[in-house]
């Protein structure tokens, strides 16, 4: 069984639902409006420049999880999911994805958006297994911090391997399908590197190295 792995935002979906959450909250009232989509546009530039400090950024963006019940974040999300990420499936993706899985491969995303934003994501679309950000919950409560390495970068990488060790799975014939420079450490580990909708650092780097570019919108 190879490993198909996919990062999410602008790979799997047609935006970034780390930055769409936070848009969201901020058409919901929920957080101090114009600061907010100030402070999560600024993040969102730096990270497509390949120069974002991660632990600055989930100060930020993990904040507004400290202030609501479980029940209350369960609720938005459900809303976010309908209004904001729906509109982001892409046919193509569910296509690739269903490839993978009649090829009985086993389909893994990795994002370092936080997993209370993404765990739904990937369950509806159906993968195997996620790895992505952890924010620390204390008594079913997010304390605005990060449990454990962010899934970012680097840290992409020091998590697979920690999860390959743990299942047993291998990089021997692995796919890794992704939008971003900041993904290039992982594009390099695995056996077929797939540059998807690229961003101009990552398309040059691909064609420097021969890498297949594909589109999914």
């Amino acid at each position: 069984m190879s490993l198909a792995i996919f990062d999410l935002d602008n790979t799997l979906l047609n935006g970034d639902s780390d930055h769409a959450w936070g848009e969201f909250l901020c058409d919901k009232g929920i957080v101090d409006t114009e600061h907010y989509r100030q402070t999560n546009d600024y993040f969102y530039q730096q990270y497509k420049a390949g120069t974002l400090d991660i632990f600055e950024f989930l100060e930020f963006a993990l904040k507004p999880l400290t202030e609501h019940a479980p029940q209350t974040l369960e609720r938005l999300h459900q809303e976010f999911m309908q209004t904001a990420i729906a509109p982001m499936m892409l046919d193509k993706a569910a296509t690739l994805l269903q490839k993978h899985r009649q090829q009985g491969d086993f389909l893994l995303i990795i994002t370092a958006t936080n997993r209370f934003v993404t765990g739904p994501i990937a369950a509806a679309l159906g993968v195997d297994d996620t790895l992505a950000t952890e924010p620390e919950q204390i008594d079913g409560r997010y304390t605005g911090k990060v449990a454990g390495t962010p899934c970012f970068q680097s840290g992409k990488v020091e998590r697979l391997q920690a999860w390959l060790q743990q299942t047993g799975h291998t990089l021997d014939n692995s796919y890794f399908y992704s939008d971003s420079i900041n993904d290039k450490p992982l594009l390099e580990l695995v056996t077929y590197p797939v540059a998807v909708d690229p961003d101009e650092l990552l398309e040059q780097a691909a064609k420097e190295k021969g890498w297949p570019i594909i589109s999914l919108r």
